[in-house]
């Protein structure tokens, strides 16, 4: 029994804290950034600079265990698994890159490489499996702001190489190994199961909508700031101004909570659903009177929503949850579209082995022009390749946010 933080400001901490894990976990998009120095310093060929390539696209998209441990143990424990495999991972490469410790062997770094990229999966399923459990009427839209977010990471990986990090790859390898660790560190405390609500907030479209429109203006500021930075040569003082705007724009998710704090509901429509998974006996009255607890179903109520559910397939899946955990439903159901399923239930889908076909093509083709975009950029000419990985990232990011707000809208 895993207990839940109760009142309707967590969950929204919660979905802000997890923006910044999901920025992190973008972290093998950087490729394209450092590349180029496994050549020149490494001395890699073009077949061992893919086969390196490979390492990262095999680390980042392998998430198996990943979910398997998510499942069992509470979100801080994935967190921490990723962030030793970043630090290791990208700390190795480091060390090579920029010759701290000389003549490690090639396999020793495709196996670092990989272990850094996987971070990016414990990072992801942790805060995706979180917040769509914390909001479980809205997670088509969860998924596609997080998801877009990762997608937005590239553009801010390359404003931070290009200002903070003086566009060097050993800087920014560090700066992985070291920095991404600890951010996540500091938001494991935010991301947390919380107890969802029990009813349809009329508060709630509007703040998925706040969050989508920075989200959008936040892709736009930087694909701006990045062409601009290519074209003009801008001073220190505009390029640290940019970076701070952008960290403010990055922040804006949490502008939600603070004004349910400035701001709180006289009267709430809705309570929360009792702050332990499993359990139906309480439901919580409010933030501040979280330990009062009343019924939540009676047997005869809990008899009556089972009727109901052979009487019309229609009833909401919370009404089935509580008939089941009050004991009214006596006989398993497979899980239906829609509603949660086991591996062992999913491998046996035609839709889970259609999305794993869709996936593997889109994804597959996304991440070999991103491996080879410094290559294809300097083959064009453009040796800054910069402003490529920016706009690769904002059309990245309009593909996820866009199939999350679709997703919601005609599948759910």
């Amino acid at each position: 029994m895993v207990a839940l933080k109760a009142g309707t400001r967590p969950p929204w901490v919660g979905l802000g804290a997890a923006v910044w894990v999901e920025i992190a976990s973008g972290n093998a998009y950087t490729f394209p950034l450092y590349s180029h120095s496994l050549k020149s310093v490494l001395g890699f060929n073009q077949h061992q600079l893919t086969m390196i390539g490979v390492a990262n696209d095999i680390g980042e998209n392998v998430g198996l265990l990943p979910g398997v441990v998510c499942d069992r143990f509470p979100p801080w424990v994935v967190l921490i698994v990723g962030s030793v495999f970043c630090f290791f991972g990208y700390g190795v490469i480091f060390l090579a890159v920029s010759r701290t410790v000389l003549s490690l062997p090639y396999w020793l770094l495709w196996l670092a490489l990989c272990v850094a990229a996987n971070s990016n999966a414990w990072f992801s399923t942790a805060v995706i499996v979180t917040n769509m459990r914390n909001f479980p009427l809205s997670r088509g839209t969860v998924a596609g702001i997080l998801k877009g977010y990762v997608g937005l990471s590239a553009a801010v990986f390359t404003e931070i190489y290009s200002v903070l990090l003086h566009s060097s790859s050993s800087n920014l390898l560090l700066f992985l190994a070291i920095g991404i660790p600890v951010l996540c560190f500091i938001m494991m405390y935010f991301v947390r199961p919380c107890a969802p609500a029990s009813g349809d907030d009329s508060e709630e479209h509007r703040h998925f909508l706040f969050i989508q429109a920075s989200s959008i203006v936040l892709g736009l500021y930087l694909l701006t700031t990045t062409i601009m930075a290519d074209t003009y040569s801008l001073s220190p003082l505009i390029s640290y101004t940019f970076v701070f705007i952008m960290i403010l724009l990055l922040m804006a998710p949490l502008a939600i909570p603070v004004k349910m704090t400035l701001n709180p509901m006289r009267t709430r429509k809705s309570g929360t659903l009792d702050q332990s998974i499993g359990s139906s006996e309480g439901l919580v009255q409010g933030e501040g009177n979280a330990d009062k607890t009343e019924p939540l179903l009676t047997p005869s109520s809990s008899a009556k929503n089972l009727g109901s559910f052979h009487e019309s397939e229609d009833v909401s899946e919370v009404a089935m949850l509580l008939a089941e955990g009050e004991g009214a439903v006596k006989k398993k159901r497979r899980p239906k579209r829609g509603e949660d399923f086991k591996f062992s239930e999913a491998v046996i889908k035609a839709d889970f082995w259609l999305l794993f076909l869709v996936y593997f093509v889109g994804v597959g083709s996304g991440v070999t022009v991103l491996n080879n975009l410094a290559q294809i950029g300097i083959a064009q000419g453009v040796h800054e390749t910069k402003i490529l990985v920016s706009l690769f990232s904002f059309c990245n990011f309009v593909g996820r946010l866009g199939g999350g707000v679709v997703s919601e809208h005609f599948v759910s």
